[in-house]
């Protein structure tokens, strides 16, 4: 009799055990499932771990999938899939581009939670809800390595005017505008405070001194962090970065003034996913978002968030009066006009 009776007590508490596994099991599923969520972006490769990380702890039930790329790129692939939209959200992206694709009908319009405690100059003011919203801005600088620019016996530009020098010629790099936010935002820059044909006469001149256009708006800093360029034009955010690494670079915000973006997000119109999406838009705007958006940026979309880099401070005040609109309805007719006068120096396509 107790011989078989162990037996069968230890078969129900196998059983038992075995179900509550599974309940376990079951349960944990349950509270860790997620859905991926396909975000199309321009943020620099550097930063984009720290964003998923705080976006996935934020929304339990997302897992960003990033396609990322450079500003042109982001936007040339969104506009090539027009018809048959791929992303659910496109997050960290040239306002400018976001606009543009919103002309096209592109986004569904949504007002984050918090919206009111932004910077108006910093989202879509044009449309409620509005179909972008802005997270932080960036804006151009110099990159000038001392150490190779001494061998060279060049001097320091002071002003973009200062750019067209013959003693520069062979020695500056610059990023292609139409594969580039920043090479973008420096030529809709430079129309917007000199005129139209005074910056064409300009970039004939500065052309003359290129080696190269690149494809990243980082590239000609890094490059010239490297001592494999003089002079590099390119974001405020990678010149600061590379000094303060050790990199032999001095940075120059020319007084005249700065080209600038705002970073941004939109929600895809056609995405099945727009709730989920939403939750991340809400996240994106809160001030645990602009505390990790502000190292390194001239500003973020919230007023009052410190910039632990003083370096960057009063940058922002050099920011021109930037008609995102005007630079955004003449994008693809200043871009083409770009690459027929000068793409014979460009990188090769990736």
């Amino acid at each position: 009799m107790k011989a078989e009776w162990l037996p069968r007590t230890a078969r129900r508490l196998g059983a038992l055990v075995t179900v509550s596994a599974l309940a376990l099991v079951v349960a944990g599923n349950a509270a860790t499932a997620r859905t991926e969520l396909l975000v199309y972006t321009a943020v620099e490769a550097d930063e984009l771990a720290k964003f998923k990380s705080a976006i996935e702890k934020a929304v339990p039930d997302v897992t960003v999938k990033w396609v990322r790329d450079s500003t042109g790129i982001v936007t040339s692939k969104l506009l090539a899939e027009k018809d048959n939209p791929q992303a659910d959200m496109v997050w960290g992206l040239a306002a400018t581009s976001l606009v543009l694709l919103a002309n096209q009908n592109y986004f569904a319009g949504y007002a984050p939670k918090g919206l009111d405690k932004l910077d108006k100059r910093f989202y879509d003011a044009k449309n409620n809800p509005p179909l972008w919203v802005g997270q932080r801005a960036y804006g151009s600088a110099i990159c000038f390595n001392t150490v190779e620019a001494a061998k060279k016996n060049l001097p320091m530009p002071k002003t973009w005017a200062d750019l067209v020098n013959p003693a520069y010629k062979g020695h500056m790099v610059m990023p292609n505008p139409n594969s580039s936010g920043t090479g973008f935002l420096m030529v809709s820059a430079w129309m917007q405070m000199m005129g139209e044909q005074p910056t064409w006469a300009y970039l004939d001149k500065l052309h003359d001194n290129m080696s190269r256009y690149t494809h990243s708006g980082s590239a000609p800093c890094r490059l010239a962090a490297s001592g494999e360029t003089p002079i590099g034009l390119s974001l405020a955010y990678r010149a600061v970065k590379s000094k303060l690494d050790g990199a032999p670079i001095e940075f120059v915000f020319p007084p005249e003034g700065l080209g600038w973006e705002v970073e941004a997000f939109s929600i895809v119109r056609t995405s099945k996913k727009q709730e989920l999406a939403k939750k991340v838009a809400d996240w994106s705007i809160t001030r645990e978002a602009m505390d990790l958006y502000a190292p390194g940026y001239e500003a973020v979309a919230m007023p009052g968030v410190p910039n632990p880099i003083k370096e960057l401070d009063g940058v922002q005040a050099r920011f021109i009066n930037n008609d995102f609109i005007w630079a955004a309805d003449n994008r693809i007719r200043i871009l083409n006009e770009w690459q027929k006068r000068y793409d014979g120096k460009s990188d090769p396509k990736r």
